[in-house]
């Protein structure tokens, strides 16, 4: 055999071809792009694990404040040190000029209902001391400013949650009158600032909580950190206005094909029930 030849099927024996070399660099690329989705996905997970983590502590750290205090905390705002906004003469979430319960844009462009992360003594904050999930956006709060009608003995005065003197007086009869929790904003008629509409009106089927059951809530904005911005859903939930819209919504989350757009909110809430049980045993009430 010529020794060219022979070069030639060693070359061919030895090494590759470049469509054998393609193929590999295909396979290795294919490897690598599902190893960084599964990465991606993983990371993704522990970050909602995270948050909601942090939510449930949000939620005990509320509570404990509540049980040092004889009351529930008023949200913080953008404008303030992630501490709690309340007129102490009064016993009202108001600095004097806007009152704040639900959160949402408020006069002067602060933004309300923030958790107030240095007044419950919440660890995990940004570089100005607000209270974060584990994407880095601002935890939201809301509590409940009025009660039911009927349900608390003898004379009332508002607030309620947010005013020891209040609550001490008024007793354990009085339940939550304006936080509502519902499914969807995609229905017809639409959610108003007292209801979840919906077919039937005021049959509560698209209600996931009574109005009497909510005495505060926390939530995150997920991973799109901007409630509002992709969907009717999330503009539920920042649309309060300091005082004017206590209806809020929540469910599984949805991309942004559903009817009520992309949804990525994660919600945590203290029942009048659980809270009363906490002052209860620390014997603040009744």
């Amino acid at each position: 055999m010529k020794p060219r030849a022979k070069r030639a099927q060693t070359a061919r024996r030895d090494g590759f071809t470049l469509v054998e070399l393609a193929i590999a660099l295909a396979v290795v690329a294919l490897l690598a792009g599902g190893l960084l989705y599964t990465v991606g996905a993983q990371t993704e997970q522990r970050r909602f694990d995270e948050t909601r983590r942090r939510l449930d502590r949000a939620r005990e750290l509320v509570l404990g404040f509540a049980v040092m205090n004889g009351r529930l905390p008023c949200p913080a705002r953008s404008s303030t040190l992630a501490t709690e906004v309340r007129d102490a003469a009064t016993g009202r979430c108001w600095d004097g000029a806007v009152e704040d319960y639900y959160g949402g844009s408020l006069a002067g462009g602060a933004t309300g209902g923030l958790l107030p992360a240095a007044s419950i003594g919440f660890p995990h904050t940004d570089a100005a001391g607000f209270a974060i999930d584990a994407w880095g956006n601002r935890l939201r709060y809301a509590v409940a400013k009025s009660v039911a009608s009927g349900t608390c003995a003898g004379s009332f005065t508002n607030p309620h949650w947010v005013n020891a003197a209040n609550m001490k007086a008024n007793g354990i009869g009085c339940q939550p009158g304006d936080l509502l929790i519902c499914k969807s904003a995609a229905v017809s008629p639409a959610l108003s600032s007292s209801s979840c509409g919906g077919t039937p009106v005021g049959s509560g089927a698209n209600q996931i909580t009574a109005k009497s059951l909510v005495a505060a809530l926390v939530f995150s904005l997920g991973p799109n950190g901007r409630a509002g911005a992709t969907g009717a859903d999330e503009a539920a939930n920042l649309d309060g206005g300091g005082n004017a819209d206590p209806v809020f919504v929540f469910h599984a989350p949805t991309g942004a094909g559903s009817a009520g757009g992309e949804f990525d909110d994660q919600f945590s809430w203290i029942s009048v029930g659980e809270l009363y049980g906490r002052l209860i045993t620390a014997r603040l009430l009744p």
